[in-house]
């Protein structure tokens, strides 16, 4: 049985790392390069960086900072927000990512993941997905969540991996920073439906929701950031946790 991931997410804005309840009200959380130094120490298996200020201006400071982040860290890290283009992929890879994660661009041009999965390999390419639950249906959102799209999560997952993707990362908007746990039956269904690891995202609250997203909802790999940020789950003594509640860890 593969091992399990815990993957701490740093959002960044404006060269910091911030966390939000359902997308918004942000505070700051600390210095993305301190905050992955210490991860990596702690045991984290990878980490995922969120630009969710990405713009035209700031490619060269996300650069300079993946840069950065590479020096101080020796496990694997992937970096997303406003990728659009084979060359922004390739400035983030140059500079010592591991992986790009791709969202809204991917859903307005879903020709995007092809070219990028043909020019870098599928391993390094992640389609992350934010859904919600609108009338019993998870239908994807862009723009960190604020604006509903024709397409349902299951459909999109499938064909981003058809097209390539080597890894999902869904976030379930209902359950981002409420602490109330996982979005487990659609984690369940997604892993069903498609063949690639699926990253868990949204609801982190205890050590439980981490077993419980193991053990019920399939998923590949866990990803929290207030739980991590603000000290309230520490990563040596989850990993203990879940080898306890039998879930393979490294």
């Amino acid at each position: 049985m593969l091992t399990k991931r815990i993957i701490p997410c740093l959002d960044i804005k404006d060269g910091r790392t911030v966390k939000g309840v359902n997308f918004v009200s942000l505070r700051d959380a600390g210095d993305p390069v301190e905050l992955a130094a210490r991860y990596a120490q702690e045991g984290a298996d990878e980490l995922v960086f969120l630009d969710i200020s990405a713009s035209e201006e700031k490619r060269k400071t996300l650069a300079k900072m993946v840069r950065d982040v590479a020096r101080a860290i020796d496990i694997p890290f992937t970096v997303g927000g406003g990728i659009s283009a084979v060359d922004d992929v390739a400035i983030l890879l140059d500079n010592g990512a591991d992986k790009v994660s791709v969202n809204s661009s991917a859903v307005r041009r879903p020709e995007l993941i092809s070219e990028l999965a043909q020019r870098f390999g599928t391993q390094c390419i992640v389609v992350a997905i934010d859904a919600k639950q609108l009338e019993n249906e998870w239908v994807v959102h862009l723009v960190g969540g604020k604006l509903p799209t024709d397409r349902k999560l299951f459909e999109w997952a499938k064909e981003a991996v058809d097209r390539g993707a080597g890894e999902l990362l869904f976030t379930s908007m209902d359950h981002d920073g409420t602490k109330q746990g996982f979005a487990n039956a659609a984690l369940k269904k997604l892993s069903e439906t498609v063949s690639v690891p699926i990253i868990a995202s949204g609801g982190a609250g205890d050590m439980t929701h981490f077993v419980d997203t193991f053990a019920h909802g399939n998923a590949d790999a866990a990803l929290a950031a207030s739980v991590f940020h603000f000290k309230e789950i520490g990563i040596p003594d989850l990993k203990t946790y879940l080898r306890q509640h039998k879930i393979p860890v490294r």
